[in-house]
């Protein structure tokens, strides 16, 4: 799969990393598209670096699915830690 590939695919999976993580990182849904393509893309390269595929030249099947998702909620997750924007039980904004 191409770099365009993993640019739609990360845009999905940023998607579905909003429905993942609990909280209000203050992005919206635009926000959380963009830190789910870089998610995937970082996890493309980490995937084919760790299991020594061709993640990023390979097919769109699942593992493209789960890896890209999986990079896109570790997006999420180190954003919202570095911005310590996380409101979950803080009450109304």
């Amino acid at each position: 799969m191409s770099i365009i590939g993993w640019i739609v695919l990360g845009a999905i999976a940023g998607w579905l990393a909003g429905f993942f993580v609990k909280g209000d990182e203050g992005l919206g849904v635009i926000g959380t598209i963009i830190l789910g393509i870089v998610g995937a893309i970082v996890g493309g390269f980490l995937a084919s670096a760790l299991f020594n595929v061709d993640a990023i030249n390979g097919p769109l099947d699942i593992s493209s699915i789960v890896v890209a998702t999986i990079g896109a909620i570790i997006a999420v997750v180190v954003f919202q830690m570095l911005t310590g924007r996380n409101r979950v039980g803080r009450g109304p904004v």
